[in-house]
């Protein structure tokens, strides 16, 4: 897939703003580290993945504004970009994980380093990000593809393709991997109320890229089971726990009870960078809230009475017995998950 999300080039940060697809492709240069804030609070860029590589490039943004003349001072405002950039969201892991590596690339610096030496310190390790995050994508789609089948109908939610990371997606990388195998199937692709990141954007990526899909709303995934439209579903992920509880995009988890009630294997693709092993469980990822009006108003109108309460989580949590199997970019876990997710993430920390 030809589409860069999030992009570094001579300087300047740039990304699709996703919140004006499917109608309108507008690429917006972010050049302050208030515009990166608002771009990841906003949803501009979104998906777990572009989110951590954005904030990475983020931290660079931060640092230019600054205008340091010194170590000391270059070194500062790349912590004070990381520890801003970290309040715009919640519950992505990757959000977390890249602005980590940005902070002890900074502290890692030679002492004798000048402000120059740290900021190209800084950039290498933003780029190496955005690289690692390409390269994973790509070996999660080589690692599930086997999951489709010529004749398949395959369901998913929200959107984890292109757009959500650095390039070719999670769940759907599986999906492009297939497709480029040969294997001909159809998706039907959630809207993913309320904010539509079914309807508007994977469903134009996988129009794009020539795989047959169909939109349809939330509610009518039941019905599409029950009539054996649907062989397997895969989503992606932005959090998971070290017990392989999964937080994804609001409706996920009663998608994976619908899938449970059919017999209709459930998949979570996700590189090792989103498992959190500091939470036990589920119960302890932190679930964003978001703005009322997202439901209250809808295709410019209002659309629930003035004043009515509104209750508008961003993110639910799968228990990870509705889970079949987790997609890595080192292969495909199976329950029970502690173990295995420990082991997947004790390799990946051995190889850097």
């Amino acid at each position: 897939m030809p589409i860069e999300t999030v992009t570094w080039r001579d300087g300047t940060l740039t990304i699709i703003d996703q919140t004006r697809l499917p109608t309108d492709y507008v690429e917006v240069p972010l050049r302050t580290i208030g515009d990166v804030w608002h771009a990841i609070k906003t949803l501009k860029v979104r998906g777990a993945p572009a989110i951590g590589v954005c904030a990475a490039f983020g931290v660079l943004v931060g640092v230019k504004e600054k205008g340091c003349a010194s170590r000391q001072d270059t070194v500062q405002a790349a912590l004070e970009s990381a520890d801003y950039l970290a309040t715009s969201r919640p519950t992505a892991v990757n959000l977390f994980w890249a602005l980590d590596r940005m902070r002890r690339a900074a502290t890692g610096c030679d002492p004798g380093a000048d402000a120059g030496a740290v900021f190209r310190r800084l950039e290498t390790e933003a780029v190496a990000v955005c690289d690692e995050d390409r390269r994973l994508c790509r070996a999660i789609g080589e690692q599930g593809a086997a999951l489709i089948h010529d004749g398949d109908g395959v369901l998913t939610h929200y959107n984890a393709g292109a757009l959500a990371t650095a390039d070719y997606g999670t769940a759907l990388a599986v999906m492009y991997r297939a497709y480029e195998l040969g294997r001909r199937f159809h998706v039907f692709a959630d809207e993913t109320r309320p904010l539509l990141q079914g309807s508007r954007l994977t469903a134009w990526e996988l129009m794009a890229a020539g795989i047959d899909v169909t939109v349809i709303c939330d509610n009518m995934a039941a019905p599409v089971m029950r009539a054996g439209m649907v062989q397997l579903v895969i989503v992606g992920a932005d959090r998971i726990a070290a017990n392989g509880d999964t937080a994804n995009k609001i409706g996920t988890y009663g998608l994976a009870l619908l899938a449970k009630a059919h017999g209709i294997p459930f998949y979570v693709a996700a590189p090792h960078s989103t498992f959190d092993l500091t939470l036990i469980s589920g119960d302890e990822i932190p679930i964003e809230q978001r703005d009322p009006a997202e439901i209250t108003h809808a295709w410019g109108r209002q659309t629930a009475p003035a004043g009515v309460k509104v209750y508008n989580p961003a993110f639910d949590v799968t228990p990870a017995e509705l889970i079949t199997g987790i997609v890595t970019e080192s292969g495909m876990l199976s329950p029970p998950y502690r173990d295995c997710i420990a082991a997947a993430v004790a390799g990946t920390q051995e190889n850097v």
